[in-house]
């Protein structure tokens, strides 16, 4: 659920990137970074391995136009996809708001896509979330392969809650904006219907 501060009138909203390691979720969140003014965003914070890979998580905030009165922010994060880190997915899951699911398109990795799915469903039920009802866009990466995933296949094995998904090429910045987009206006409509149900008929 978004943090609400009634005092100073912000809300914050998170969303984070999952899903296998070395899928696109840190070349998505920095072509979205480099994309958006300066003076609307902070600083892009990754912490990196020797071998490329994420080792703590990716972060920046970005402010969007006041919602209601209210100055609203969103929280953007990316985890590391490795088993070995999944206290550390565990950790910046909490708070969530909005998911973005990056599959890795190649067809030797179909199998690790579906283990990031099971993992990331069973560490939302620890925290007790419902999978059913969270806002989350399945972006289906590096379509450029030449082995690759079909994307009916991809909707049967991991979509089957038939949220909106989009194929891309991360590195060319391919679908990446299209993906943003859509968890952003996802993650607003229930924003929306969260404060109309607070605010009741007061709110506009």
């Amino acid at each position: 659920m978004p943090i609400i501060n009634y005092r100073t009138r912000e809300i914050n909203c998170k969303i984070v990137y999952v899903g296998p390691s070395l899928g696109g979720k840190t070349t998505n969140i920095q072509n979205i970074h480099g994309l958006i003014p300066d003076q609307n965003r902070t600083k892009l914070s990754s912490i990196d391995t020797e071998g490329d890979r994420t080792l703590f998580f990716d972060y920046f905030s970005m402010d969007l136009a006041d919602i209601a009165g209210f100055k609203t922010k969103f929280l953007i994060y990316g985890v590391p996809g490795q088993p070995y880190y999944r206290s550390t997915r565990k950790m910046v899951l909490n708070g969530v708001d909005g998911l973005v699911f990056v599959a890795d398109s190649d067809k030797s990795r179909l199998a690790d896509n579906e283990e990031s799915l099971e993992d990331l469903k069973g560490m939302l039920k620890e925290y007790g979330y419902d999978y059913s009802t969270l806002p989350i866009v399945f972006q289906y990466n590096k379509r450029d392969l030449f082995f690759i995933t079909p994307v009916d296949e991809f909707e049967d094995l991991l979509n089957d809650r038939g949220c909106r998904s989009f194929e891309a090429v991360a590195i060319r910045n391919q679908g990446v904006v299209e993906t943003f987009r859509a968890i952003c206006a996802e993650v607003i409509q229930k924003l929306n219907s969260t404060l109309a149900q607070q605010f009741g008929s007061s709110y506009r």
